[in-house]
């Protein structure tokens, strides 16, 4: 562990517990701060990831997130939010924690010693060559998710690490290393501060530009989100009214006749065709709103 810059001392913020609340917030700040920038300079292999995503699951594949304590939660955070607001199938993104459940809420750390764990989860989940995996690991040498990149790489799986440390072993398991390198934590052996912050960018920007790229948004709005609250169906009515120009009301009124489904009222609002016309065209294009609405002749 002595070798990683995620376990360093940070200089900085030596004697961070005599100071004055404004104070300490203040260098913890400007460590935060400096998450954006080494993220940025991992773009071009972030990009690489998610093409090589994108062909994965085009060809049927899933995505799976797999870690442990930290960053298996991180994992967990994002594959779950997939779903609600992609409104994709639970099943296309996964994610897969060390210790199963229960380590979501209550630290299980024993369990990222064992590399064939990882191996023998990651089976369980079935996977095949055209699914990809991403390891997480903020120290780069977590046995457990080492493990379940070796085991998927020999199925042929597409397999991506992300870690914070370069050059740490799980970065020679993988076709594809994101590493933005944070340094020393403002608390040392806290990684789940600047670490942690750059590893939730890095699968923001995975998993969004994948959703993107595979045509679950529309220009630049979150369009296949499901309206399961009433917070929910009020945002779903502002982004049909700033897509089409409809007042409030009638967004509103638009959705309920497509029972508060935002794919078929943009569809029905720009092919005028009606709600039934609308679901039965978008389950021939994948959900997929400009795919749809293409197939139908826009209308506008």
């Amino acid at each position: 562990m002595d070798y990683l810059q995620t376990e360093q001392r940070n200089e900085k913020t030596k004697g961070i517990d005599g100071l004055q609340t404004v104070d300490i917030l203040t260098l913890i700040n400007n460590e935060d701060r400096l998450v954006a920038e080494v993220v940025h300079q991992e773009l071009p292999r972030i990009a690489e990831a998610v093409d090589a995503i994108v062909a994965r699951l085009n060809s049927g594949g899933r995505l799976i997130y797999i870690g442990a304590g930290t960053s298996g939660r991180l994992g967990v955070l994002d594959a779950s939010e997939c779903p609600p607001t992609f409104g994709v199938p639970p099943d296309l993104v996964q994610a897969i924690i060390a210790g199963g459940y229960e380590a979501l809420y209550k630290a299980v750390e024993s369990g990222e010693d064992f590399a064939e764990k990882g191996a023998s989860d990651l089976e369980a989940r079935g996977i095949t060559a055209r699914d990809a995996v991403v390891g997480i690991a903020a120290s780069g040498r977590t046995p457990y998710t080492i493990g379940a990149l070796r085991f998927a790489r020999a199925k042929g799986a597409l397999t991506i690490a992300l870690t914070c440390n370069p050059g740490s072993p799980i970065t020679k398991e993988v076709e594809i290393p994101i590493a933005p390198a944070t340094g020393a934590e403002a608390i040392a052996g806290s990684t789940r501060m600047k670490a942690g912050t750059a590893q939730k960018m890095v699968l923001n920007m995975l998993s969004t530009a994948t959703m993107i790229r595979l045509g679950y948004v529309y220009d630049n709005l979150m369009s296949n989100l499901q309206s399961t609250n009433e917070k929910l169906r009020h945002r779903a009515a502002s982004i049909l009214s700033e897509e089409s120009g409809l007042s409030i009301d009638a967004a509103t009124e638009l959705l309920n006749e497509a029972k508060n489904n935002l794919r078929a009222a943009m569809v029905m609002q720009k092919t005028g065709v009606r709600y039934e016309k609308a679901l039965e065209a978008l389950a021939k294009n994948k959900n997929i709103i400009r795919a749809t609405v293409e197939s139908l002749g826009n209308l506008e």
